[in-house]
């Protein structure tokens, strides 16, 4: 992924270059290093998928921030890694101040980090490395680092549907970027704009984000945020031909119906304030798109605008977009879930004898899923009530504390007053940082796999299997 951005610095003769070809050669001969000894036993249960996911993003973002380091475009090692973590993550919270000023190999690099984090690292790897496809190895790997309440193939084989979901992301991606050399926008930023829409990311290319391009260039890149926020399978049923199935997913629809509500509620109390009806709508669509798939771009310092429409917002950012985009948030299909389960307690009260199955798209929803939908929320109010807690240790406003956490752990990047879109993260303490980019990782990662690493039963089996190996040689040993 690193010879990108460093073509990149090779064209523009950028110093740069040199960075990435270090960082290029470590991870090669660690790499080739870490593939001499195979384990014997390659099967992957839903415990190693989630642990191996959760050390594979560390590892990511860990040699993904040394091209800054190294460089000196990012000085300080945790400002670097927290710009790569919101990169990778999809957040888009940045410490810089002066975007402007950084070089086009590590813009590009920046902007591509959202592209490969968006769709997801190891879902690549399926869909290009061969990999032993026993006892649900790859199911378990994409479990863990796919988005949404549960995950399925769309094909029988789990490499042909993640190829098949690539396909549609470079697709749009690519797409994308023509309609925005169709507004005059050079390839470089046409690039950069489309990497950080498709994963739905948000770091922005100019200082003021997107305030300065033009209103063509704000429409096209608010279409495609609203479509890389829609589930995947919608594509996929398209692609195919099967229209019916795809207009009857509920969880499209009701993000839609969501979206639409969102841009009249904000379209008419900007209206107060803006002359021009089209500029209210066009900041009103661009934002809540921006907000609610989590993408965090900014055509206007909306931190400004009215109570009413700042709690829409924050709102959105807990809503989130569809299960199976490249989203973040608690995804909508979580959001339908959690209501019909409410409304089906409650009827529950009238007709105690009834059974009534909770359904969705016309299916009925497994006890497993709901019990899943709710255990993941508690567990995100729980981590969220926390990092407020260990934020506001710095003494910094509670508006501020608030959206800087919800904007990390929701994947979203921006938040409000002194981390507003024209505002950055970079003026947080050292724990601070810390905080939100384990924040910026669980939301990422759905919360699970990065907390299991943080369970002793993890390292103490690891340490259990190792002397068992070594009693098992002893063994060998003896009887030869």
């Amino acid at each position: 992924m690193l010879i990108l951005p460093c073509a990149t610095s090779l064209i523009y003769q950028e110093h740069e270059m040199f960075s990435f070809l270090v960082v290029i050669a470590a991870c090669l001969v660690i790499g080739t290093l870490m593939t001499l000894k195979k384990p014997k036993n390659q099967t992957i249960y839903l415990k190693e998928g989630c642990v191996a996911t959760a050390f594979s993003w560390l590892a990511l973002s860990i040699f993904g921030c040394m091209p800054f380091y190294i460089s000196g475009e990012i000085p300080s090692f945790t400002n670097a890694l927290f710009e790569t973590i919101s990169g990778f993550t999809t957040t888009g919270a940045s410490i810089l101040s002066d975007v402007e000023s950084v070089s086009h190999g590590m813009m590009l690099w920046r902007c591509f980090t959202h592209w490969i984090g968006g769709m997801g690292v190891l879902v690549f790897l399926l869909a290009v490395i061969p990999m032993n496809s026993a006892s649900g190895t790859n199911m378990n790997l994409m479990k863990a680092e796919s988005p949404g309440p549960s995950v399925g193939k769309l094909v029988p084989r789990l490499k042909h549907t993640a190829r098949i979901l690539y396909v549609i992301y470079f697709g749009m991606t690519v797409l994308e970027v023509i309609f925005l050399l169709f507004g005059h926008m050079s390839l470089f930023d046409s690039l950069c704009t489309a990497f950080g829409t498709a994963g739905t990311g948000g770091f922005g290319i100019k200082n003021d984000s997107f305030a300065s391009f033009s209103p063509y260039i704000q429409w096209v890149v608010t279409v495609f945020m609203i479509l890389f926020g829609i589930n995947f399978n919608f594509y996929y049923f398209v692609l195919f031909r099967n229209i019916r199935k795809a207009l009857s997913m509920e969880e499209v629809r009701t993000y839609l119906l969501i979206i639409l509500g969102a841009i009249a509620i904000i379209t008419l109390s900007l209206m107060q304030t803006m002359a021009n009806i089209g500029d209210a709508i066009r900041h009103a669509a661009f934002q809540v798109a921006s907000i609610i798939t989590t993408t965090g771009y900014a055509s206007t310092d909306f931190d400004q605008w009215s109570q009413m429409c700042k709690t829409v917002l924050v709102i959105l950012m807990f809503i989130g977009a569809c299960a199976g985009s490249t989203g973040g948030g608690m995804k909508v299909s979580r959001l339908i879930i959690m209501a019909k389960t409410v409304v089906k307690e409650l009827s529950s009260y009238f007709h105690p004898k009834n059974i009534k199955k909770i359904k969705m798209d016309g299916k009925p929803v497994e006890h497993e899923v709901v019990r899943a939908v709710n255990v993941y929320f508690i567990t995100l109010m729980g981590i969220f009530t926390v990092s407020v807690f260990l934020v506001s240790i710095e003494g910094r406003d509670l508006v501020t504390n608030f959206t800087a956490v919800a904007s990390c752990l929701n994947n979203i990047g921006p938040g409000l007053s002194q981390v507003g879109p024209t505002q950055n993260f970079g003026g947080l303490t050292g724990l601070s940082k810390y905080v939100l980019m384990f924040d910026m990782l669980a939301g990422r990662l759905e919360l699970f796999p990065l907390l299991l690493i943080f369970n002793p039963c993890i390292y103490r089996d690891m340490v259990m299997g190792v002397f068992r190996r070594i009693r098992r040689r002893r063994e060998l040993r003896r009887a030869n």
